[in-house]
């Protein structure tokens, strides 16, 4: 992922603070950087670093920060850099695997304005909007929305309805995706190339859907996480190949490595019924039940296919627990 710097957008693409009829300035103001170490042994080092930076969005004015799970996942230390260049700490509170929100609590009085909460399901394609990076308008791009559609990421990840706008922000992780009405419709999650089957043509940024934070909120506060049952999770990275489902990776020690499945393996079938994308491969085996189910399968392998079983595991008890402040 791109990182925080003494960088700018480029003039052409910074929003102007007279194309909008909400206060740009003060909106951007709720957008913090973020700064997160993580332990060298901890189990998403590996894949996603141990020092990660991206953005978030002040959502209540005592510091309740939201951002995209990923940059802060097992993270032991947390920075939040405001507007006015303070930098602050924080702590992780919650990091919710379905949607990918992760939830941050300043641990310093930040005297902010938060970023109401809009509807991200009001936010037609064509709208004008705003991806918001830390620093104000010269770290933020002027966009409008080109897609609307499902996303499902290699790492078991499904998106009903993602929010895919462009030009591109070159620092996507975290951004606030800011609507017509000067309120968050979306946290940005990952940006696109040209050619990519997941999402619209040309680059473009995608943001989870704000509409996924309200039915999951107080849980995330409450508890950490969500109280509905955890995914079957089987660590195993995949994407399609010519109309196949082909393994190009698996979790240490994770399900699919301890079952023997194999980079290279095509996925067919589970429980009897064909798959052949990855959102269908990922609603099958959760649809089977909560984590610890035992998922059948049918994979081809070396010109063979071979049944097997697949113990599937609770993803968040392979992350290190936050430490409290």
């Amino acid at each position: 992922m791109a990182s925080v710097g003494d960088w700018k957008v480029p003039a052409s693409v910074q929003p102007k603070s007279e194309d909008y009829a909400y206060d740009l300035d003060m909106a951007l103001s709720a957008v913090v950087g973020v700064r997160a170490v993580i332990p060298a042994d901890a189990f998403t080092a590996e894949t996603l670093g141990t020092e990660r930076a991206g953005n978030g969005v002040l959502i209540r004015t005592d510091g309740l920060v939201l951002t995209i799970g990923y940059l802060v996942t097992e993270a032991e230390t947390i920075w939040l850099t405001l507007i006015d260049g303070r930098a602050v700490p924080g702590t992780l509170l919650a990091y919710d695997q379905s949607t990918g929100f992760g939830l941050i609590q300043a641990l310093a009085r930040l005297d902010l304005p938060a970023l109401p909460i809009g509807k991200s399901s009001a936010v037609s394609v064509g709208e004008r909007v705003v991806v918001g990076g830390a620093g104000g308008r010269q770290k933020s791009v002027a966009a409008r929305v080109v897609a609307k559609q499902e996303f499902a990421g290699y790492w078991e990840y499904v998106v009903d309805e993602a929010i895919f706008t462009a030009p591109s922000h070159p620092n996507w992780g975290g951004t606030a995706l800011i609507g017509p009405q000067g309120d968050l419709i979306g946290i940005g999650s990952l940006q696109l190339q040209e050619g990519n089957e997941q999402g619209p043509p040309g680059d473009v940024n995608m943001s989870v859907p704000i509409d996924l934070l309200q039915p999951i909120l107080d849980d995330m506060l409450t508890l950490g996480r969500p109280k509905t049952p955890p995914r079957p999770w089987l660590g195993l990275y995949a994407t399609v190949i010519e109309d196949r489902i082909v393994v190009v990776g698996l979790a240490k020690d994770g399900p699919a490595q301890k079952a023997d499945l194999r980079t290279g393996d095509v996925l067919l079938s589970v429980a009897g019924a064909e798959v052949r994308d990855l959102a269908g491969l990922y609603r099958k085996i959760w649809s089977l039940g909560g984590a610890g189910r035992e998922i059948p399968m049918a994979i081809y392998r070396d010109g063979s296919t071979i049944e097997t079983r697949v113990k599937s595991g609770d993803r968040n008890r392979f992350f290190k627990a936050p430490r409290l402040h």
